[in-house]
């Protein structure tokens, strides 16, 4: 289905509603459901009353249970129903309450779902949309807290969609559920009370396309997901120290819009990459080794802001310790600018 993409503020304009990002993937859902018939919304609890976190509530009152229903806890074959629907001309979407339960679905999606456009010259579609919270913020511990956005962004023909703000989770739940490729829309649970205006009719935020959320001249801070308004906080600190960061939220790892990325580190000359995942073999690291072979030399080396090469720990004392702050990118920002 093709669509003509709108900006937030065009719609905006139209009128908005003060909304949590929670309520932001609802609406998102709904509409979608509203714009195509073929969209149907299933999961563990996706009818139940609490609607998995407030983000499908109310969808089955008002669709009915053929469009919105609650499913056995068999991860493996609610892949394979999204595959075979997807295939059939519908766009169902599949909703994890923890990412972790995916890899019980990993053969259906990497081995079917990500090649099939591949496979069949371009003729066939896979309009799927998995969405996949991130435990942090709802039940801890090393089985429930995984962000695997770097396997999965690794394998060819899957979109990696990673909101950081209720109206881009609006904007790009949109477009990803009407996308004709398989999505996995990557939901940070922290993020879930965090409050924005959001507008009240559809629109859609083109995949691949990241935004600067604030400009900035002294260092490059690029962000994704949760660890987006931890970026920001992080830049008005600094700005306190008079170093301007600029902040690029990627809102997508793949398609990763590389481009925008280069324009904002030929300006700065320096770059700090904050990923909501583990340092090794990660995002930030592609990100910086891409960076490093275009443009060669820069103003001091590039810093990651990552977890720690650790399973993460149940324990909130130790939960404090493991995951970055707002202080860890303020350290890394400043000693990318006193380096140089």
């Amino acid at each position: 289905m093709l669509m003509r993409e709108s900006t937030i503020a065009e719609k905006a304009s139209a009128g908005s509603t003060r909304l949590s990002f929670a309520q932001s993937v609802n609406a998102a859902q709904r509409q979608a459901m509203e714009l195509d018939p073929g969209v149907f919304v299933y999961g563990i609890g996706a009818d139940g009353k609490a609607g998995i976190f407030g983000t499908t509530t109310g969808l089955v009152e008002r669709f009915g249970p053929q469009r919105v229903f609650d499913t056995p806890i068999a991860e493996g074959g609610l892949a394979a129903l999204a595959a075979g629907a997807g295939s059939a001309g519908l766009r169902p979407v599949l909703v994890h309450q923890r990412l972790d339960f995916m890899l019980y679905s990993i053969d259906q999606i990497v081995n079917w779902m990500a090649p099939w456009r591949f496979m069949s010259g371009g003729h066939a579609k896979m309009p799927v949309t998995i969405r996949a919270i991130i435990g942090k913020g709802w039940g801890q511990g090393p089985q429930h807290t995984k962000s695997l956005h770097t396997w999965f962004a690794h394998v060819p023909g899957l979109q990696v969609v990673m909101p950081g703000s209720p109206a881009d989770a609006k904007g790009l739940l949109l477009s990803s559920i009407m996308s004709d490729d398989p999505t996995l829309f990557i939901e940070g649970r922290s993020l879930f009370t965090m409050q924005e205006d959001v507008p009240d009719e559809p629109y859609f935020i083109r995949l691949g396309e990241a935004l600067v959320r604030r400009p900035g001249k002294d260092v490059s801070l690029i962000a994704m997901g949760s660890m987006v308004p931890v970026a920001l906080q992080a830049a008005d600190t600094l700005s306190k120290a008079n170093i301007d960061a600029e902040v690029v939220d990627l809102r997508c790892l793949m398609p990763l819009d590389i481009a925008s990325i280069i324009t904002s580190v030929k300006k700065t000359g320096r770059l700090v990459v904050a990923e909501p995942g583990w340092r090794m073999y990660g995002a930030a690291a592609e990100i910086i080794a891409t960076v490093v072979e275009t443009l060669g030399e820069m103003r001091s080396r590039p810093r990651r802001v990552a977890w720690p090469q650790s399973a993460v720990p149940t324990s909130s004392k130790l939960e404090e310790q493991f995951y970055p702050t707002s202080d860890d990118i303020v350290a890394a920002c400043r000693a990318s600018v006193t380096e140089s």
